[in-house]
């Protein structure tokens, strides 16, 4: 999967590769462990850590996890899984066509204005793009009030908090509808 997504002006192109464990795990291990992604609960990871997380990842048929480039170079994590056998299990009731989905921009000294709201948007729009797709779940941390406006401004709906095994997070969903309505507007 390679797939351009077009996005706000002045951004310019992303795309998404699949993630190679051993290839990116040094990339992937700047990324998570930075302050900036506090919110990822990688911060006292090794490379190897990282490296396990992620072949883990890529030998399981229920999650997956891909690279997202900027103009070809590499910005941001997607992850997408079925939230019927990973993260979600027995927190909610998942529906046929559920997605589940992570994502994480790469902590950068020189931000670009609207770069985080177009990956979001981006990262839906590669997921709607798969028809079985009927609506995608995120659980993120309920103190992450940052992702929090990123979700509701691509359509998300908050459920209600639950209870993971690592945090208290933010149950919420956005369909296809909600998606193409919040991204027109």
């Amino acid at each position: 999967m390679s797939t351009t997504t077009p996005t706000a002006a002045g951004i310019g192109a992303l795309t998404l590769r699949p993630l190679d464990p051993l290839k990116d795990a040094e990339l992937l291990h700047g990324w998570v462990t930075h302050p900036k992604s506090a919110f990822w609960m990688m911060q006292d990871a090794r490379l190897v850590d990282v490296e396990r997380a992620y072949m883990e990842i890529a030998a399981d048929e229920h999650h997956h996890a891909h690279i997202g480039l900027h103009d070809g170079v590499p910005a941001f994590l997607m992850e997408r899984y079925d939230p019927a056998h990973r993260e979600l299990v027995g927190l909610y009731e998942p529906q046929p066509g559920d997605v589940g989905m992570h994502f994480l921009v790469a902590p950068t000294d020189r931000p670009v204005h609207g770069f985080t709201r177009a990956v979001i948007t981006a990262v839906m729009a590669e997921l709607f793009a798969d028809p079985a797709t009927a609506r995608v779940v995120v659980e993120p941390d309920l103190g992450n009030k940052a992702v929090h406006a990123l979700n509701a401004a691509v359509g998300f709906v908050p459920e209600r908090e639950i209870q993971k095994p690592e945090k208290k997070a933010l149950l919420s969903f956005c369909t296809r509808e909600q998606f193409e309505k919040a991204v027109s507007a």
